[in-house]
């Protein structure tokens, strides 16, 4: 398992590559925030894929990843899985909303 990064409900992990097969996105939007409103996105020199329901992110320089009620992170150049914090509960498994 590489790094693992936590920004708010998002995790972000690093990976060794990017799946093949994926399709590249033209935003920066990691996750939108059903609550607040704001969203955690990446500035910098970062492409977003998404595939088989997941979605990745190629940091091709230093990128930071902010949001207006967290504190902005730094990822290093590299290749990362992203995905939603997940609570369980005894009816089921639900996403973490910020």
């Amino acid at each position: 398992m590489g790094n693992l990064y936590r920004h708010g409900d998002v995790l972000i992990q690093q990976v060794e590559r990017l799946p093949s097969g994926l399709e590249k996105l033209t935003h920066r939007i990691l996750a939108h925030g059903e609550v607040t409103g704001h969203c955690h996105q990446a500035r910098g020199e970062a492409e977003l894929y998404r595939g088989a329901g997941e979605l990745y992110l190629r940091a091709v320089g230093l990128v930071e990843i902010v949001h207006e009620e967290h504190r902005t992170i730094e990822l290093p150049a590299g290749f990362y899985r992203v995905w939603r914090q997940r609570e369980y509960t005894p009816r089921e498994v639900r996403i973490v909303r910020d």
